[in-house]
């Protein structure tokens, strides 16, 4: 029954590893949603040659991966712990980024709803468990709050940069590099999920 009066300050000062981890933990996840979904449809739609309603399409089909794939990392979150799923996913972004330039500049509709597809797939893989690992990382008198933050400061960083990040180093440098910056934004996610394994378990 202990009641906190500033939840954020509590959060923000005394349990700042926590909030730091959970949120470089989620980072990863966002860009990789916001690039499959938001820079994706406007580089196919502007410099590939598709159609709006037709990329559309191959997004509605990608996105029934991302459902798919959250019930499965539901489960091996209950078998292994919710940092199973979590690194599992990330893992499997940071390899994904190597393919995703080639994948989607393949300019096969078949292919780039692979692409699109696995991203998803990768990102429901991960967001199973995130609210749960989020969560788990607070003491009860701030979880909510300190799980919020932790989830919405991963958006942020992860997802309000990413379209202008994709959009700009595809324009300079190629698709490929795209692929490259999730795998490195990734990256700082699995590090800071092993660190959250090794701190708090699984």
């Amino acid at each position: 029954h202990e009641r906190v009066k500033a939840h954020m300050i509590d959060v923000v000062f005394k349990h700042p590893q926590p909030l730091i981890l959970g949120t470089l933990s989620a980072m990863g996840q966002f860009v990789l949603f916001y690039l499959i979904t938001v820079f994706t449809l406007g580089w196919a739609t502007s410099k590939l040659g598709y159609a709006r309603p037709d990329f559309l399409k191959l997004q509605l089909i990608s996105v029934l991966f991302f459902a798919a794939f959250i019930p499965v990392s539901a489960v091996l979150s209950d078998q292994r712990g919710r940092t199973a799923g979590l690194l599992l996913g990330s893992i499997g972004i940071v390899i994904y980024g190597f393919f995703l330039g080639p994948m989607l500049g393949s300019g096969s509709p078949a292919i780039v709803v692979l692409a699109l597809s696995l991203g998803m797939a990768l990102m429901g893989m991960c967001f199973g468990p995130l609210g749960g690992l989020a969560s788990s990382l607070f003491p009860a008198e701030i979880r909510y709050t300190g799980s919020s933050l932790a989830f919405n400061l991963g958006g942020i960083l992860g997802a309000s940069l990413a379209p202008y990040a994709a959009t700009w180093l595809a324009t300079h440098y190629g698709l490929q590099y795209v692929g490259y910056y999730l795998s490195v934004m990734s990256a700082i996610s699995v590090v800071a999920l092993l660190m959250v394994k090794r701190r708090y378990g699984a």
